[in-house]
């Protein structure tokens, strides 16, 4: 018997979307085969046996919006189940299918029929997340809200229902993704924190032990090589 597999997943700037095709996943101390992951402003710990067979689909906020069709807000900090959120039609009809070319094929009819029947994104969410997606969090949200003509109060209620985070909270998790990256490319602290647009590296510091539970230096050292994400030890 294999010896469970942990892991930190810290917070990213998608949806997670994950059709399982074998044992249970562990996610925060709650067992899941098939769920959807929403933004996280924390780590999460998950827990397999290394025996997986999953299908991931990654999202943005503004996909998972469309193909789901419920508030963004509503899967923030959470983890839930599909068939919450979907009809078992999906689950099923990859499980019943026994090569991975026919599953994706599958995966991809499924998708592209939920979101050509969805209603298009608001305007000004789409333009706004373009934005800060853009510029990695570094468009400050005055300079949005002058460039849209809207409150922030207004933008923050419309971005959080489309998103899942208000837009400063959501800039926050950008940031954090592109050093996360840059560290584990081996680029210095320092030049991490001047080309992400932390104050100081002390900032750098303090918002590395928020998000992944450590500090930058000690992220890049535990580093696992989790496919399609950065996964590190707990």
């Amino acid at each position: 018997m294999r010896a469970p597999v942990r892991r930190l997943e810290v917070p990213h700037a998608g949806i997670v979307l994950i059709i399982g095709l074998g044992p249970a996943i562990d996610v925060d101390g709650a067992s899941h085969t098939s769920f959807v992951a929403g933004l996280h402003d924390a780590p999460v710990v998950v827990t397999d046996d290394g025996r997986q067979a999953c299908v991931q689909v990654n999202l943005t906020p503004l996909g998972a919006r469309m193909l789901l069709g419920i508030p963004m807000r509503e899967l923030t900090g959470r983890t839930v189940a599909l068939d919450d959120l979907l009809n078992r039609e999906l689950s099923e009809r990859l499980a019943a299918l026994r090569d991975w070319p026919a599953r994706f094929a599958a995966l991809d009819a499924f998708l592209l029929r939920r979101l050509r029947a969805a209603p298009q994104p608001r305007p000004d969410v789409a333009y706004a997340w373009s934005r800060l997606d853009a510029a990695r969090g570094r468009v400050p949200i005055a300079e949005l809200c002058r460039e849209l003509g809207c409150s922030g109060r207004h933008l923050s209620a419309r971005f959080g229902e489309e998103i899942g985070m208000a837009p400063k909270a959501f800039s926050r998790v950008l940031r954090f993704e592109r050093a996360a990256a840059l560290l584990v490319s081996g680029t210095p602290p320092a030049e991490v924190s001047a080309t992400c647009g932390f104050s100081d590296q002390p900032h750098l510091n303090r918002e590395f032990r928020a998000l992944a539970g450590r500090a930058p230096a000690a992220f890049a050292a535990s580093v696992m090589n989790v496919q399609d994400g950065v996964g590190i030890a707990p």
